[in-house]
């Protein structure tokens, strides 16, 4: 879906100067989020900060943990129990999370994480920016599971993926992982909100009419995702991370373990029209494309200005929805231009997916993580390389 199609209407709206934490924290109360577990970790300790005080105005729980681990255990345990959830971390509190992430995955529990990334590995650089968990977002849980994960590039755009991060969770059925950056979380910028009375919001599908005895948690009936019953409301199933059948109840049957992990692949691969969002512009006629996305784009906009002022003809394709990945926009991408340029604030993540479906088009990377953002100015230099490969070879 292109960035045109906005999944916030916007009849009314007010702009206010907050932080990108803080933008999270008031998009999430706002999506309908009434419960919060989380440990507090640089340099996404203002969204619980936040979370601890509006959770009360609003009837909702906030609770800090003993850790992350149990952090993403208590949001999946509220979100059992028919609540909206959210968790936010960094670096080495997003790694331990990954254990319960891939429960929330199999068992089909919605819920929100929000990872504001940090320089690693290990400690890193806790209060610099990075782009390092892009790959962890998408592979960090074992197995094969489907993921989606959120990249927005402005704080306008933050307050609009955090809404959408919920009401994809809730529309089907599992984690989604919202991606900042340090940048993102502690810079403060115009930021338009809309009236929360606009907001287009999803709910889970619970099992009306069903009764509880007749109620069967795994049950696709000829949808991809299966009606949700909240805990403490007479409904009673099983949940578990193993393996299980239409009852929630452990199976080692082989046919039913393929189709589970089929559908669960399904449900979210079969519906790229609804999740991808994406923003092209000054492509019409680019010779050289940027493929940026999170902070990292906003440098690009200003090195793609200079480059046409100089009589170089580039676009930018930014990925809002990292995962899935829009690999099919990214090879017609690939048709149209002679090069793709792809800097990131890693030593090289999503630019293996872009080389993944590029064919025969030339794709460079651009990659820094040392711990201090791309600068225009080294986007202006790769592509006055990339033009003088081609006037040295013809």
């Amino acid at each position: 879906m292109s960035k045109e199609k906005s999944k916030i209407r916007k009849q009314k709206s007010k702009i206010v100067s907050l932080s990108g934490n803080s933008v999270v924290a008031k998009a999430a109360v706002d999506a309908g989020c009434r419960f919060f577990a989380g440990y507090p970790i640089t340099p996404s300790s203002e969204i619980a900060a936040d979370m601890s005080r509006l959770m009360p105005r609003v009837g909702g729980v906030f609770i800090q943990m003993e850790d992350e681990l149990a952090a993403m255990g208590a949001v999946i345990g509220a979100s059992l129990a028919g609540a909206k959830v959210l968790t936010a971390t960094s670096g080495p509190g997003f790694s331990l999370k990954q254990e319960n992430i891939g429960f929330a995955c199999i068992t089909e529990v919605p819920c929100v994480i929000v990872n504001v990334m940090r320089t690693g590995p290990s400690t890193g650089l806790p209060t610099l920016p990075s782009q390092g968990d892009v790959m962890q977002a998408r592979w960090g849980t074992h197995g094969d599971h489907a993921i989606i994960a959120l990249a927005p590039a402005t704080l306008t755009e933050v307050y609009g993926e955090t809404v959408r991060a919920f009401n994809l969770a809730e529309k089907y059925r599992t984690p989604v992982v919202l991606l900042l950056d340090e940048i993102l979380g502690h810079m403060s910028e115009r930021v338009e909100l809309p009236d929360a009375g606009d907001l287009e919001l999803v709910d889970r599908v619970r099992p009306e009419g069903t009764p509880p005895d007749e109620y069967l948690p795994y049950a696709a009936n000829g949808r991809l995702v299966p009606p949700m019953a909240d805990f403490f409301t007479g409904y009673h199933y099983h949940v578990t991370g193993l393996t299980h059948d239409v009852t929630g109840f452990p199976t080692e049957d082989p046919e039913i373990a393929q189709a589970l992990v089929e559908r669960l692949e399904a449900k979210i691969m079969r519906n790229l029209d609804d999740i991808l969002l994406f923003e092209e512009s000054d492509l019409a006629d680019a010779d050289i494309a940027i493929l940026a996305y999170g902070s990292v784009a906003r440098s690009a906009r200003a090195a793609i200005a200079e480059a046409r002022q100089a009589g170089i003809k580039v676009g930018l394709f930014r990925p809002v929805t990292l995962w899935p990945f829009p690999a099919a926009q990214v090879a017609a991408l690939a048709k149209k231009v002679k090069a793709i340029l792809v800097p990131e604030m890693n030593m090289g993540q999503i630019v293996g997916e872009v080389e993944r479906v590029a064919g025969l088009t030339p794709v460079v990377p651009l990659n820094k993580a040392n711990g201090w953002p791309i600068s225009p100015a080294e986007m202006s230099a790769a592509l006055s390389r990339i033009v003088e490969e081609w006037t040295q070879h013809g």
